[in-house]
């Protein structure tokens, strides 16, 4: 990874940094979507806005803003300043930490290329994320337009993708982070049908967590809270067959992630026993922090669906998913060889 090892101190405590900074935007982000915060500030400003209003007259032009799109006229036309004040600070931090993101990847990335302390493949890699976060600035800006028109919210599909591109960002940084602490140079893709089962696990958290944005984009958590049943029935009551299969049916969506969940908790049980059965000794420790991630997860999301979509309860149930995340990508780690 490193032509010199002088910086390779600098190197862990940068990406660390930014693993956490990626961390937050996800949790704030997900608070933004649970507030209905996200389009309280109805321009996309990429330089200017980096403060927030700091007198009356300017809360008040924002808060006329607001007033012209759709979800003020049909959902909120109550709403007083004060109000708007909550929304608008959870956009305006979630924007503010993606431009932190941004500076604190480019300006010690160059400074590493400038001081010629990297290898090319690192340096490849690492550019890869930056495209990312700037390909997220877009989808973000993508996602923000679809609710400024004909919508009451942003559109579920665009959600999905602004998250799933977040947690490929962290998942990328963790990766970077695990191989420079371990002085390792593994790939994450690798064909060898020795890690087949665990990429095809980690392949369904993450498809786990689009569906969980789904779910969140089209509030899917509140047509059914009852659980292990659907009032009463495995499938959802008010299905039709030829538009049951169908990624705009929140009944549907919540099914789907309720299945994927029980998929995911089995396989995990399988596991485990492989492990255990196997004498698989290095990845006692990491499997044993999955499981009880997974257990944790499984519990926030019933208490979700129990609480009727409770904001504290829906964080906690995506902060949780972002410790899932990183302890797959741990015991994965932990098994593939470099």
């Amino acid at each position: 990874m490193f032509k010199n090892k002088n910086y390779q101190s600098f190197f862990i405590i940068w990406v660390s940094l930014l693993i956490i900074l990626t961390a937050s935007i996800i949790i704030v982000g997900g608070l933004t979507r649970l507030t209905e915060s996200g389009l309280s500030i109805t321009k996309w400003e990429l330089f200017s806005g980096i403060l927030p209003p700091l007198n009356a007259n300017e809360w008040e032009n924002y808060f006329l803003q607001y007033k012209e799109i759709p979800q003020f006229i049909l959902l909120n036309s109550k709403m007083s300043l004060d109000e708007f004040k909550t929304i608008f600070l959870w956009e305006y931090y979630h924007r503010l930490l993606g431009r932190v993101i941004g500076l604190s990847f480019i300006i010690p990335f160059l400074f590493l290329i400038y001081k010629n302390v990297l290898k090319k493949n690192t340096i490849k890699f690492l550019f890869f994320i930056f495209i990312l976060i700037l390909t997220q600035g877009l989808i973000g800006w993508y996602m923000f337009k679809s609710g400024l028109t004909d919508n009451v919210t942003v559109s579920h599909y665009r959600l999905a993708f602004h998250l799933f591109t977040a947690f490929i960002i962290f998942s990328s940084l963790l990766w970077i982070f695990m191989n420079c602490y371990n002085k390792q140079s593994k790939r994450f893709l690798q064909v060898n049908l020795n890690y087949l089962f665990l990429q095809i696990l980690i392949f369904l958290v993450f498809t786990q967590i689009i569906i969980g944005a789904l779910v969140s984009g089209l509030d899917a958590g509140k047509i059914y809270q009852t659980w292990p049943l659907m009032n009463g029935n495995y499938l959802p009551d008010d299905y039709l067959f030829n538009d049951f299969i169908n990624l705009n049916n929140p009944s549907f969506v919540q099914f789907a992630h309720r299945n994927i969940a029980y998929l995911i908790f089995f396989l995990t049980i399988f596991l485990g026993i492989y492990i255990y059965r196997n004498k698989i000794i290095r990845l006692y420790n990491s499997y044993l922090i999955f499981f009880l991630f997974i257990i944790l997860q499984v519990v926030l999301g019933i208490l979700v669906l129990f609480l009727g979509s409770n904001i504290l309860f829906g964080s906690m149930h995506q902060i949780s998913s972002i410790f899932l995340i990183a302890s797959s990508l741990n015991i994965y780690y932990q098994s593939v060889k470099s």
